[in-house]
């Protein structure tokens, strides 16, 4: 997501301000803050609808440290097909890492926890909520931006296969997922276009029981505060949700999000 910074520092100088003078020029502010709401006509995790190939309120903050550290969270609408137990219907991704550039090339590192709130019933033991490492590395070309990410799941309860309807005890798994992103801007216009690839292997709840490759293309339109989005969607997995719908098939994604 591509999001503007407000910083808490400025807001709360702008309230108390003088004039300055011509050559005076502001610290930047150690603490930033920046958000989104997002309405997407489908919620892809790579490549797999998370709605049943409908609608998804979308929203995230972070606060970032001038030193690279930075945390945030990010939330979606989801069907509750999403969770082990099938009885959820929210996804919270509590995210915190540390980014940080060097001779134009960006390392990020840090982990994501998936948090799926009033997911299970009394008495279901099973497990839905899991962690994520990730590590990605990126650099601008001109115009065009090239990114690799590997995420790392290490093996838990919420990624078994066999976890049965009352928890029943169940063999741990892992997940990686590694992808390529290139980004890339049509001068002069407020055009951006993009081209994704990622790969999972399993065998885990993350990969549909066994490896599977999602890929993507996709423009956007940014407008003030608005991006206006469309992305082609497909994988070569399948995934069949409990409405009979394959959710691992081709699909066009259509988005509409305010940053702030």
């Amino acid at each position: 997501m591509r999001l503007s910074m407000i910083s808490l520092s400025a807001l709360m100088l702008a309230a108390t301000a003088t004039p300055a003078f011509a050559d005076d020029t502001a610290p930047p502010p150690a603490l930033t803050i920046n958000g989104s709401a997002t309405v997407v006509s489908d919620y892809r995790f790579r490549g797999i609808s998370q709605t049943d190939k409908n609608f998804a309120i979308q929203g995230s903050i972070t606060i970032t440290h001038e030193s690279g550290f930075y945390v945030s969270v990010w939330g979606s609408s989801v069907d509750d097909y999403v969770t082990m137990a099938g009885t959820g219907h929210q996804e919270m991704d509590l995210i915190a890492g540390f980014k940080k550039t060097y001779n134009g090339t960006t390392f990020d590192v840090g982990a994501l926890y998936y948090v799926y709130p009033k997911t299970h019933p009394t008495g279901d033991i099973s497990s839905s909520d899991f962690i994520e490492p990730y590590f990605d590395i990126s650099h601008t070309f001109g115009p065009v931006t090239a990114k690799a990410t590997v995420n790392y799941a290490p093996k838990q309860k919420a990624l078994a296969l066999d976890q049965g309807a009352l928890g029943a005890a169940s063999k741990k798994e892992d997940n990686v997922y590694l992808a390529g992103d290139f980004t890339a801007a049509i001068p002069k216009t407020p055009v951006s276009l993009s081209a994704h690839i990622g790969h999972t292997w399993g065998p885990s709840w993350l990969s549909i029981g066994k490896e599977y490759t999602d890929w993507g293309l996709g423009a956007s339109i940014a407008y003030k505060s608005l991006t206006f989005g469309i992305q082609y969607v497909d994988t070569n997995g399948d995934f069949i949700t409990p409405s009979g719908k394959n959710a691992s098939k081709a699909g066009v994604v259509g988005s509409v999000g305010v940053s702030f």
